[in-house]
């Protein structure tokens, strides 16, 4: 990729990568962190509703914090500084990749819980797939290659398909009940608010009202004469609004698979997601909950935004994505 004619390489992303992790170990020092409020409005949040193959692990994890707080809050910040440390000196880098694959696949099992991809109530839009498996993914895919120098090699190609992975899997998970109508959507962001300043939950609040509005455009006249109960029991419609939420579903199912494509598509495709990803980073995710004081990471907004720009840094991909091509239909034929 190009900008203002200069190359990006993998220390450019191993240096946003180093900071990230910085950035994280200085949330996890605010003073909430240090209280059981971590354990019990975080990480018991991300709990509530995954299987027990996921909450099992993690309410114990709650468990054993809740013994010390301040001892384990500390060893989480001292850990992420030093990752963030290590990948920031050349000398370390490796090591420092290698713990964050390590501790952000933690993260995203006992911190994040899976992302809430296991529990089926889960979008892009709220921070899916969570923050640290996108770490995890960007670590890889920058990890210094055997015989060449830091700042000779690029992202890897696969980075394509863990993007077409997740923006075709955000349109599905968009399609599941619970979150496929624009009151479900309305009511997500609504619950954010709170915790917020006062000028960005007044944004959730201004969107989660005009999305519910959307909702509920389509009463019909038997409606009408609904009694107070009923129309509360029904709220918007079920499929109200559904329009809007087939048009996200469309529009991320081109941003994911359009990256298949040529070039040019591929850079339009990514460019929306970059739109979308900070849209949704804004008015979904809040910032990633850092102004409430129990923000851990800025959520996955903007790392789906270094992702799309590692992907444009590749060099020749189409000729490695063609090349791929090749060898599958060899294989298969």
């Amino acid at each position: 990729m190009h900008i203002l004619n200069k190359e990006i390489t993998n220390r450019t992303f191993q240096l946003i990568l180093g900071y990230l992790w910085l950035l994280d170990g200085l949330l996890q020092l605010q003073r909430q962190m240090f209280t059981s409020n971590f354990a019990n409005q975080v990480i018991a949040t991300a709990a509530s509703g995954q299987p027990r193959v996921i909450s099992g692990p993690m309410h114990l994890a709650i468990h054993l914090f809740l013994l010390n707080p301040k001892l384990f809050n500390s060893l989480a910040a001292l850990t992420q500084l030093a990752i963030g440390f290590l990948i920031l000196n050349k000398k370390s880098v490796r090591v420092g990749l290698v713990l964050s694959i390590i501790w952000g696949l933690f993260v995203w099992y006992i911190g994040e819980g899976i992302g809430g991809i296991a529990g089926l109530h889960t979008i892009l839009l709220m921070g899916a797939p969570g923050a640290a498996l996108i770490y995890v993914i960007l670590a890889a895919s920058i990890f210094p290659k055997k015989n060449k120098l830091l700042n000779k090699s690029y992202p890897s190609y696969w980075l394509v398909f863990a993007w077409l992975i997740f923006w075709v899997g955000g349109a599905i998970y968009m399609l599941l009940p619970g979150q496929n109508s624009v009151s479900d959507l309305s009511t997500m962001i609504g619950s954010n608010a709170q915790g917020l300043p006062g000028w960005l939950a007044s944004l959730d609040i201004h969107t989660s009202n005009v999305l519910s509005s959307l909702g509920s455009s389509t009463t019909s006249s038997s409606q009408m004469h609904m009694s107070a109960s009923q129309m509360s029991q029904m709220g918007a419609q079920q499929y109200g609004g559904f329009w809007l939420i087939i048009i996200f579903v469309v529009i991320q199912l081109a941003v994911g698979t359009f990256v298949l494509f040529g070039s040019k598509l591929r850079k339009y495709a990514i460019y929306v997601g970059i739109i979308l990803s900070l849209i949704f980073w804004v008015i979904g995710q809040s910032f990633g909950g850092i102004f409430t004081g129990l923000g851990t990471d800025p959520n996955s907004g903007p790392l789906f935004i270094i992702l799309g720009i590692a992907i444009l840094a590749i060099p020749n991909i189409d000729k490695k994505l063609s090349d791929l091509l090749d060898k599958i239909e060899s294989i298969l034929t």
